[in-house]
């Protein structure tokens, strides 16, 4: 518990004692008044004050106005023990919302826990402690175990694990050493790190996040937003409601205004909105935070209702849904149909680890030519093949270099003429060769007019992609789509594999804008397009989609600006653990309502027509408020 939540119990639990000496003892009349004055006191000065100061600054009509009136009406005619019962049992209720508020903050608590206390810098040869606001770029910091690593940087010394957990969601330690970039936020836990800084604190992942998470609340849903309004219109209707009910029937009937009185001020407390404007928004709030504990950020409670109603998931390709990393994946030579790759070889190309080469002498020949003819490119196709050959290349051996614009490379290796690029090249040169129908980017290799084979390389789909999908399905998506600029055949063939619906390849960025734009246009009514992308390249169509979502590459800044949904450690299958959190969410908000004006409407009248008392109002109001904040919390479970 906070500090302000023990005050505040301490406060009820001396009012409760007073209040049941004023009950149960038999007192005299006036001492037995000036207990339940004093315990009045103690449990309610805090919310008499909010009502007179929200008074003087012009909000009349909120819940601490409903219960000045209602209790201190009450004293007034004598109804000692009820009026202090409705504030004492008001006030537990206040504390229970409270303590519920607390427990459902934890896990987004736990980011923003993230928040680093001070940095270690070397200053004269010593580590000093400095607040990370104060921490130039290209500063030096050391991160010991235990520490939290306070500004995003590149290791230039020392290796570890880090405990990513805070932004991730995974428990499982990321192995680090000197060249590698580092966010702030983990948790070093082994050895030391010294980092050089690239980022100053305000611009660092930990400072962006901790923003996102601080800002969640002010984008309300459509839900949220009608709840807000409707407590604005209907208290102030209830009170003039509660001002006829005083007035009207005693002057119509004759009757005694202190009975009318009474059930107009019962009738206030019956209608006092705290179940409706308390339960809501902490719905929404403790489906943020199941979000959070499984490394997802959302950024407000209008994007967690909109995944709610989700029907078409759009996903990029390239690193989204495969790893944006070009590989060799299968090697041909001349007179060889099958696919050697998998003899041994593993996905990358590259050598098995006992020292022996599985490709055949053929195959070697093929890829030391491929590598050689690449060697002055820093292509990614280029960087691919010279990394599947993974030895040091003799560049003298290569001569007269000469790039042919959209075909290949041609060279003179060892003095012999040596074609390596696409079919065009092959045929543009006059070579016969056999076309490799494999999925993937294919480089063929000639030597002085001689065919002699083929290397393949691709882009290797995410581990998860597919069981991401079929969970989507599972959750109630009904189509899922793929949009690249890829060709046709290698997006149809990624798209079958993983089990997409629909595929639109060869695309250009506007083209991908304007997909999603056709797609939306023949959405079911009231349902909506999720698109997921990997970065700022794809920010036009995260913005254009009814909510973005983007691999978050543990919390890369293209992402948390571009997106509404951001996918801490890249793991598409949580896309479907949000959808399942945002329907538990939004079914628990609509069992709040009913439940909440249901139970209100039934009392309400009986207050009126003088059949519920104070007891009664003290459940509608306090009890259905406890009711609905513990049903807003299941949504903490996910």
């Amino acid at each position: 518990m906070t500090r302000k939540q023990k005050h505040l119990l301490t406060r009820i639990l001396v009012a409760a004692v007073l209040f049941l000496a004023g009950s149960l003892l038999h007192l005299p009349e006036y001492v037995e008044m000036g207990v339940f004055l004093v315990c009045y006191a103690v449990v309610g000065w805090d919310i008499v004050w909010k009502a007179i100061t929200n008074i003087l600054h012009g909000q009349v009509f909120d819940e601490n106005f409903l219960m000045t009136i209602a209790t201190i009406g009450a004293l007034i005619l004598g109804e000692h023990s009820e009026g202090v019962a409705v504030m004492l049992f008001y006030q537990v209720g206040e504390w229970f919302q409270s303590y519920a508020v607390s427990k459902s903050r934890k896990s987004i608590a736990s980011l923003m826990d993230i928040r680093p206390d001070y940095a270690n810098v070397e200053q004269d040869g010593k580590l000093v402690q400095v607040d990370p606001d104060k921490v130039q770029i290209g500063s030096v910091i050391v991160v010991k175990p235990g520490e939290r690593i306070p500004l995003d940087g590149t290791i230039i010394k020392g290796s570890s694990a880090l405990d990513t957990s805070a932004l991730t969601g995974e428990s499982m330690p990321r192995e680090v050493e000197p060249g590698m970039e580092v966010i702030s936020g983990c948790i070093n836990q082994t050895g030391i790190l010294t980092i050089q800084t690239t980022k100053e604190f305000g611009e660092s992942t930990v400072a962006k996040i901790l923003d996102l998470v601080e800002n969640a609340s002010d984008k309300k849903g459509k839900t949220e937003n009608f709840i807000t309004r409707f407590a604005r219109y209907y208290t102030p209707a209830v009170v003039f409601a509660a001002l006829a009910l005083a007035v009207l029937p005693p002057l119509i009937t004759g009757q005694a205004f202190g009975v009318w009185i009474y059930r107009a001020l019962t009738f206030l407390v019956i209608s006092c909105p705290c179940a409706l404007v308390i339960s809501v928004p902490m719905s929404f709030f403790s489906g943020i935070g199941a979000a959070s504990k499984k490394g997802v950020l959302v950024k407000g409670s209008n994007y967690l209702e909109i995944m709610s109603k989700l029907h078409t998931v759009v996903f990029d390709k390239t690193g989204t849904l495969t790893k944006g990393e070009f590989k060799v994946a299968r090697i041909y030579s001349a007179d060889e149909k099958a696919d050697t790759a998998g003899n041994g070889e593993n996905e990358s190309g590259e050598s098995a680890e006992n020292g022996t080469d599985p490709r055949s002498e053929k195959q070697r020949k093929v890829l030391e030519l491929a590598a050689l003819a690449e060697s002055y490119s820093d292509h990614p196709i280029s960087r691919s093949i010279r990394d599947a050959w993974g030895k040091k290349l003799d560049q003298s051996r290569v001569s007269d270099a000469q790039e042919i614009s959209g075909h290949g490379v041609k060279v003179k290796i060892d003095g012999k003429m040596v074609l390596a690029g696409n079919g065009k090249l092959m045929d543009e040169k006059g070579i016969s060769y056999t076309e490799c129908d494999s999925i993937g980017t294919v480089v063929y290799v000639a030597e002085d007019g001689r065919f002699l084979g083929s290397i393949v390389i691709a882009d290797g789909i995410k581990d998860g992609v597919k069981d991401a999908i079929q969970r989507l399905k599972r959750a109630g998506v009904s189509k899922t789509v793929m949009l690249t600029g890829d060709r046709r055949n290698v997006a149809e063939a990624v798209a079958k594999e993983i089990g997409l619906d629909e595929v639109h390849a060869q695309l250009l960025p506007g083209d991908k804008v304007d997909a999603v734009e056709s797609l939306m246009k023949f959405l079911p009514e009231s349902k909506k397009l999720a698109f997921v992308g990997d970065g700022i390249n794809d920010a036009p169509v995260l913005s254009r989609a009814d909510v973005g979502i983007a691999m978050g590459s543990m919390g890369s800044d293209a992402a948390i600006e571009a997106a509404d949904i951001v996918l801490m450690d890249d793991d598409p299958r949580k896309i479907a653990s949000v959808v399942r959190i945002s329907r538990k969410t939004l079914r628990i908000v609509m069992q709040n309502i009913v439940f909440a004006l249901g139970v209100k409407l039934i009392v309400l009248a009986m207050g009126a027509f003088g059949v519920a008392n104070m007891w009664e109002a003290v459940f509608a109001d306090v009890g259905v408020s406890v009711i609905a904040i513990l049903n807003a919390m299941r949504a903490l479970k996910g």
